[in-house]
């Protein structure tokens, strides 16, 4: 099953009755205050649920190559990726699911 934002707003609406539109209007602000803070290189600690972080990965003097089948192009000597890693608890939480099942 996948959560998307519209199904979440309905369920937060279900559980809380506020308005539908406030809390849309409420997703999408967080979704762009994460934006901004994580493009600015911060980091977004959710507690009890996950940690958001950019990390910055210099591949040194000689970075490689992409190659997109024919043709070559030097590749970025610095990149920056997302590392998303879950909370304890959550982990925790997880694993207890993952063991009843089988």
């Amino acid at each position: 099953m996948t959560l998307t934002k519209n199904a979440m707003v309905r369920e937060i609406g279900r559980r809380t009755r506020l308005k539908n539109r406030d809390i849309q209007m409420m997703l999408e602000a967080l979704v762009e205050i994460w934006t901004e803070e994580l493009v600015s290189g911060g980091r977004i600690e959710v507690e009890n649920f996950m940690v958001f972080e950019t990390q910055t990965i210099d591949r040194g003097s000689q970075p490689g190559e992409l190659r997109n089948g024919v043709t070559a192009s030097p590749a970025p000597r610095i990149i920056r990726r997302l590392v998303i890693r879950v909370s304890k608890r959550l982990r925790r939480q997880l694993n207890n699911q993952n063991q009843s099942e089988f």
